[in-house]
């Protein structure tokens, strides 16, 4: 039978491949690094041997989406900040057998769910910035999950239990993923230089803060009360479905976990980043 044995919110903001390749931003996204690399660690102590990513940047509109396709390959640049992220190599085996299982257990809880196995739809810096740090060898696995733009937070809890429900039926033990930000507000155009390594405004500085310390603290259910909320007034990344599906998959308010901040909370580009582990 198989089991969750890492469950983590984490950043793929692209100034990490800024902060690895270009002189002058060397090092500015050292913490995030260190933090996926430590996950990392964790993933191969507890013999991870799939990852499961939802990732914010496979946005779809319509259903639940699995990407089943046996092998990634290729090199990324991506379209959004071209100026940021270019010309990343990637290799990567999938999981088409768990991502089928997933998409057959959604089905199951009501919705339109489809696996793909088709190489041109590739992967997404979401999966492939902490991909980079925490499977660096490329010898787990990998099943991004697409994030719903238009799904409601209860979709994602939904979503979320189908997704355990697969993964407890399959033989891996799985490092399952929400990858996408805490606040989300960009800086504006005339700003948004100088706001690299900040984040838009107080009000979601200290949100994200308070989210942090709820979970630090285990008030998990105090924490999806306002998850709604959060995700509206603080320009949620895809309406946090991300996390919606991670606390699903955990067991939604009957979850009895923490939240590990691993490494430091920051600002990149105005919104608000961490990487944090999920008591199992």
């Amino acid at each position: 039978m198989g089991e969750i044995v890492l469950a983590a919110k984490i950043t793929h903001v692209p100034s990490i491949w800024l902060s690895e390749t270009q002189q002058k931003f060397q090092g500015i996204r050292q913490n995030a690094i260190e933090g996926l690399v430590e996950l990392g660690r964790r993933a191969r102590e507890r013999s991870v041997d799939c990852f499961v990513i939802v990732d914010c940047h496979w946005i779809t509109n319509q259903g639940f989406h699995v990407n089943g396709t046996p092998r990634f390959e290729g090199r990324f640049t991506s379209p959004e900040l071209p100026h940021f992220l270019t010309d990343m190599e990637f290799s990567y085996v999938g999981n088409q057998g768990l991502a089928e299982l997933m998409a057959a257990a959604a089905e199951l809880a009501g919705f339109r769910a489809l696996s793909h196995q088709d190489p041109n739809l590739s992967l997404q810096y979401g999966t492939l910035i902490p991909m980079r740090h925490m499977n660096p060898e490329a010898t787990i696995p990998v099943v991004p999950v697409a994030a719903n733009q238009f799904a409601s937070i209860d979709e994602g809890r939904r979503m979320g239990e189908a997704m355990a429900m697969a993964i407890s039926s399959s033989p891996h033990r799985v490092g399952l993923l929400a990858s996408g930000s805490l606040s989300h507000a960009f800086w504006p155009n005339a700003l948004s230089e100088a706001g690299l390594d900040e984040i838009n405004g107080e009000f979601n500085r200290q949100v994200d803060l308070r989210v942090l310390e709820l979970w630090r603290k285990g008030r998990i259910k105090e924490f999806l009360e306002m998850l709604p909320d959060y995700a509206r007034l603080c320009q949620g990344e895809c309406g946090m479905i991300d996390t919606a599906m991670l606390f699903g998959a955990l067991g939604w308010d009957s979850y009895p976990g923490r939240g590990e901040l691993i490494g430091e909370f920051f600002g990149s580009t105005g919104t608000g980043q961490a990487n944090v582990d999920f008591s199992l």
